[in-house]
């Protein structure tokens, strides 16, 4: 069986961390992910063939068909699921696709998302021996899932270590001293 990496993306969780933590306001459309860029680079990274899947929340009966159609050119699946207004309906169906994944013994993951109610689903893959890695903004990745580091989890930077953006996102992080560049400050 060829190796392949599950690019699990959490498109409600991102935009909003987006928005909210990042920005402090709606995104630019030159500050949006470009999910092309994404998923090429995931390929890149783990050296293998990557699949797409993009979560979205369809219970209002209304899909954004232009960026359904744009998801579709980008070789990503699009996955519409709804709900009753009491359920975190993207959440449930990706808990569902890990545990899938985890039962049918191949693939690894990579989880765009900062949401820590995805721990024990991704502590299961670790512990059943998948590679897996969260996709985000190490900051705002929630403490749960940084607690599996040591268990193996990958926590890949989505503007750094993925250049998923066209400009420059205005974040505070930490620098690694070997990366610090004091003329990106003067």
């Amino acid at each position: 069986m060829e190796p392949i990496t599950y690019l699990i993306i959490d498109g409600e969780n991102i935009d909003t961390t987006l928005g909210v933590s990042v920005l402090d306001r709606k995104p630019l459309s030159e500050e949006r992910p470009r999910w092309d860029r994404v998923l090429s680079s995931v390929a890149h990274l783990w050296d293998q063939h990557a699949k797409g899947l993009f979560f979205l929340n369809a219970s209002s009966g209304y899909m954004p068909m232009n960026f359904v159609q744009a998801l579709l050119a980008m070789s990503y699946t699009p996955i519409p699921l709804a709900g009753t207004p009491d359920t975190q309906i993207v959440d449930q169906g990706i808990k569902r696709t890990l545990d899938a994944i985890a039962d049918r013994g191949y693939g690894d993951v990579i989880l765009a998302s900062h949401d820590g109610d995805y721990e024990p689903e991704i502590k299961r893959l670790l512990e059943a021996g998948h590679r897996v890695g969260i996709l985000g903004f190490p900051e705002f990745i929630s403490g749960d899932l940084h607690d599996l580091i040591d268990e193996g989890l990958e926590i890949i930077d989505m503007e750094h270590d993925i250049d998923a953006f066209q400009v420059r996102l205005p974040r505070l992080r930490i620098i690694d001293l070997d990366e610090f560049n004091p003329l990106d400050f003067l």
